[in-house]
């Protein structure tokens, strides 16, 4: 039975190949093309009994720039409703509904020195830029990859043969726990010092992630090459379209006033103080990226370089992204009267 889209911004897209990564991973390939970013992710809808469907998002393993049909990794997490169903029950020829690609996790530049951080199933969209950056770039790449052992190593042999085509430009540091023990600031401080001035991308589970933060910190590396992808559970409907919402004459006589840079345009519109920045400018027929509508996913990450905005939840933000200005498109409001926002 053919499914039906829940939203105007969602697609039904048919499975094209599972793959079997590892025992508890596989990659599911879509007979589909998107316009997409090396980084970047997906949110599918699960069926589920208790709640009719949860959604969830998974980053692209595959690299916009090969001939390859885009794909998602999905690693079992235990008690995780949505990985398990997706690997007990998703096969080739099924049909699931999927948003399209989004994420700010996308490197500024492909060809610069780069230092790929990873762990686990973290390692999904570190391969996407990784790919990429070996097809569209010159530089020199170093990938310190972390699992607990050879056989829990998704892509193994993708990156071992990536590695041997490339032996001047790709680096890997093979970080196994079972030889290595579980990497902490300090032991990888003394493995990437010689990397401190490169364009970090790293992701895993977030003792890694502080692990490797605190290690780029002293092993000098500038906060701004830093970039850190960060994923949660979505308890909102990513698959809900903003429904527009006309101003009225009170809101409007109180709105503020932000100026939007979005991808090469400026415009100025009223902000009424008890609306998002999502909600105005979908009302405004602005084309703005959005997904789970509760704050946790951060697709609708943007940079607000005027103003100040209030913000009932920032869960997709760490604290370096509150500091450098990011605001959640969702969830802002504003508490200025001129503000400016760049996407």
């Amino acid at each position: 039975m053919s499914l039906t889209p829940h939203s105007e911004r969602s697609q039904i897209v048919k499975v094209l190949q599972v793959i079997d990564e590892t025992v508890d991973a596989k990659s599911f390939v879509f007979a589909t093309e998107w316009d997409y970013q090396p980084g970047q992710f997906v949110t599918l809808r699960i069926p589920s009994d208790l709640t009719g469907s949860v959604a969830r998002s998974y980053s692209l393993y595959t690299s916009p720039f090969d001939a390859v049909r885009p794909g998602v990794t999905v690693k079992r997490s235990p008690g995780g409703y949505a990985s398990n169903w997706l690997c007990d029950n998703l096969s080739e020829g099924d049909e699931v509904e999927v948003l399209p690609p989004a994420g700010a996790f996308v490197p500024e530049s492909l060809d610069v020195p780069m230092l790929l951080l990873a762990a686990g199933s973290g390692i999904t969209p570190i391969m996407s830029i990784l790919s990429a950056a070996l097809s569209q770039g010159s530089q020199h790449i170093v990938l310190l990859y972390a699992n607990a052992s050879d056989a829990d190593t998704i892509f193994y042999d993708d990156i071992s043969s990536l590695e041997a085509s490339h032996p001047g430009q790709l680096t890997v540091i093979w970080w196994q726990a079972e030889y290595r023990g579980i990497p902490d600031a300090d032991s990888l401080a003394a493995v990437l010092s010689p990397y401190h001035s490169r364009a970090t991308y790293l992701c895993g589970r977030d003792e890694f992630m502080a692990a490797c933060k605190e290690a780029l910190r002293v092993i000098g590396t500038d906060r701004s090459l830093v970039h850190q992808e960060i994923y949660a559970s979505l308890s909102g409907d990513a698959f809900a379209d903003v429904v527009p919402h006309e101003t009225t004459d009170a809101e409007a006589a109180d709105a503020a006033s932000v100026t939007v840079y979005n991808l090469g345009a400026t415009f100025t519109i009223a902000w009424p103080r008890d609306r998002t920045l999502v909600d105005v400018l979908i009302a405004g027929g602005h084309d703005v990226p959005y997904s789970c509508q509760s704050g946790e996913c951060a697709t609708c990450i943007c940079r607000l370089s005027k103003g100040t905005v209030s913000m009932d939840v920032s869960d997709g933000l760490d604290p370096e992204d509150k500091e450098d200005g990011y605001i959640l498109g969702c969830q802002a409001k504003p508490t200025a009267d001129e503000l400016e926002v760049e996407y």
